[in-house]
């Protein structure tokens, strides 16, 4: 059995989805202070503030929203890119479902998802501006 890696830096990513987007988002940056740090498009923001990261997700009309949790899932940060591959190494060996195997992603960051024994999806992610 392999030795679990180097503690995770705490849970301080969160996703949501989201059917007021602009006052939710207007709410997070206006009131909270969080700062915009990527808007990939019209449908998704993500905020940061200081050393957490909030994703906000548009949730289309047609669903309904209270069908399904509003949590898209969490996440635990780690300082460096080669860990996320240690993550997910111990998690595969300890019979974690695993969702998708680690890539790096455009903006530096590398991440990979597995499901907690509920379903609910954790991601361990290196993310630059906060790891």
């Amino acid at each position: 059995m392999l030795k679990r890696p180097a503690p995770t830096e705490g849970m301080r990513h969160v996703a949501l989805f989201v059917k007021n987007f602009e006052a939710c988002e207007t709410f997070y940056v206006d009131l909270m202070g969080m700062k915009v740090e990527w808007r990939p498009d019209s449908d998704n923001v993500y905020l940061c503030g200081g050393n957490d990261n909030l994703a906000l997700h548009r949730t289309q009309e047609s669903v309904a929203i209270d069908a399904f949790q509003k949590l898209d899932h969490i996440g635990f940060i780690i300082k460096t890119p080669e860990q996320v591959d240690e993550w997910f190494e111990f998690l595969k060996e300890n019979d974690v479902k695993i969702r998708n195997e680690p890539r790096t992603h455009r903006d530096g960051a590398r991440s990979f998802y597995c499901y907690d024994p509920d379903g609910v999806v954790v991601q361990v992610i290196y993310h630059p501006p906060i790891s």
